[in-house]
């Protein structure tokens, strides 16, 4: 594949926030962006050069899509993956098919991470009523049974507190099939966002430190306050796994952090994420930026981070009175808001998030939950930040020579588990995952 210079087309597959970051990016940059969603004005289509309004099932308008643009790419993976590959057929599309495939089903996620001997989450298959007795003999109890496909953000997915629920737990979630995980005691959830070039270089963003309520991100902190040798384990699982899986693009592997240090990876995200948006304003290249370089062949650029940072999400629950008073967030000479363009505010639904730059990493996530509180209040505020939190000298990374052994605990914050933000909606089964960029194969579900 040719270098796409900008003044190319890039085609992203998908129209929402993921998207709309990428095409701010990319159109930065000078090229063109196309977008195809069965969405119409979703928020990528809202900054897009072009958008195309479609069903994934409609072959004619994919296919015209296509031939308008350079390279194709994802922003959710609720796109199918045979679409996919006849789009790679004649189109470079960047993840791969195959990749795709791989994290669109939690089963053969999970059996790829075991046959290629990454730590992980115990867990047990689930096809039919007669493997329950099975699974319960080799998942211990707590346990979250979820979807092999299509579930995101909590949905999908069920905690099962005892063998004797998990038949009712199966039967809630349709009797599909599914994966049942054991829930580990993790003190805290971890994520490695990076990019792996056409030539296989890397780059690596700091370590985040996640927080999740009600199983949907709520907080990113950066750098986590974690020790070094954690910091190192973690780029190394995550190095490994994007060159195990040929990657290319940007990519997040969710980990948790056991009590005596182990590292357990959770889920793989062949996009940019959720708890990458930090790099969006507080690292010299954003992870939509090194998406895009990354894709079209480009050298990547520097992932390093300007200021410690949290992210918090806006979910549509701060809707529930009118519209949030963005002008108090605001206030704050150290807040960037970024808000999606959605039309409808829904408890659960990501509408927008905000980063907060600040040296103190004790005080950013008090202060962010502060921040957060203060934009759905009715009383006026009653000094402004600048007054009560003065500017201080432009803040400094956290060095490397920190205590090994130290560790910061989340204070006033809930730990929930960390449940994956990708979308699983394929139909296969993947057979040999030694050569799984060319052999899959089906299995009826």
């Amino acid at each position: 594949m040719s270098t796409i210079l900008p003044g190319g087309t890039i085609g992203i597959l998908g129209g929402g926030q993921l998207g709309r970051m990428l095409a701010m990016e990319g159109r930065r940059m000078g090229y063109r962006i196309g977008v195809l969603d069965p969405v119409e004005n979703g928020p990528a289509a809202q900054v897009a050069d072009f958008h195309v309004q479609s069903e994934w099932t409609n072959t004619q308008r994919l296919m015209d899509f296509v031939t308008q643009v350079d390279v194709v790419t994802i922003e959710t993976e609720l796109v199918p993956w045979r679409l996919l590959a006849d789009i790679e057929i004649d189109k470079a599309t960047r993840p791969s098919s195959c990749v795709l495939a791989l994290v669109q089903d939690r089963l053969v996620q999970r059996q790829f991470l075991q046959d290629h001997r990454f730590p992980q989450t115990p867990f047990a298959s689930i096809k039919k009523g007669i493997d329950l007795a099975h699974a319960a003999q080799h998942v211990a109890f707590p346990a979250i049974l979820k979807k092999r496909r299509s579930g995101y953000d909590g949905k999908g997915q069920t905690r099962v507190a005892s063998e004797t629920l998990l038949s009712q737990a199966w039967a809630e979630l349709g009797e599909v099939p599914s994966v049942l995980e054991t829930v580990v005691p993790f003190k805290t959830e971890l994520s490695v966002v990076l990019a792996r070039s056409l030539h296989g270089d890397i780059q690596i963003y700091p370590l985040a430190e996640n927080v999740h309520r009600q199983n949907i991100l709520h907080t990113t902190r950066v750098p986590a306050q974690v020790a070094n040798t954690v910091r190192s384990r973690a780029e190394e699982l995550a190095v490994s796994l994007a060159e195990a899986l040929d990657y290319c693009g940007i990519m997040a592997v969710e980990l948790f952090l056991l009590e005596d240090d182990i590292l357990l990876i959770n889920e793989v995200a062949p996009r940019p994420h959720n708890s990458g948006h930090f790099t969006f304003g507080a690292c010299v290249t954003s992870q939509f930026e090194q998406h895009l370089r990354a894709i079209c062949g480009l050298p990547l650029g520097g992932p390093t981070l300007l200021y410690p940072v949290v992210m918090v999400n806006l979910l549509g629950d701060l809707w529930r009175n009118g519209s949030p008073q963005w002008d108090r967030l605001l206030t704050h000479p150290r807040v960037r808001l970024h808000l999606y363009g959605k039309d409808q505010a829904k408890p659960g639904r990501k509408m927008g998030h905000f980063l907060l730059f600040e040296e103190n990493p004790d005080r950013i996530l008090s202060e962010a939950e502060t921040l957060l509180h203060c934009v759905t209040q009715n009383k006026s505020v009653s000094s402004s930040w600048t007054a009560a939190h003065p500017i201080e000298k432009t803040p400094q990374m956290t060095t490397d020579d920190q205590k090994e052994d130290e560790t910061v605990e989340l204070s006033g914050l809930e730990k929930h588990l960390a449940l994956s933000s990708s979308i699983f909606s394929a139909d296969f089964f993947l057979n040999d995952t030694r050569g799984f960029s060319q052999s899959f194969g089906e299995t009826p579900s």
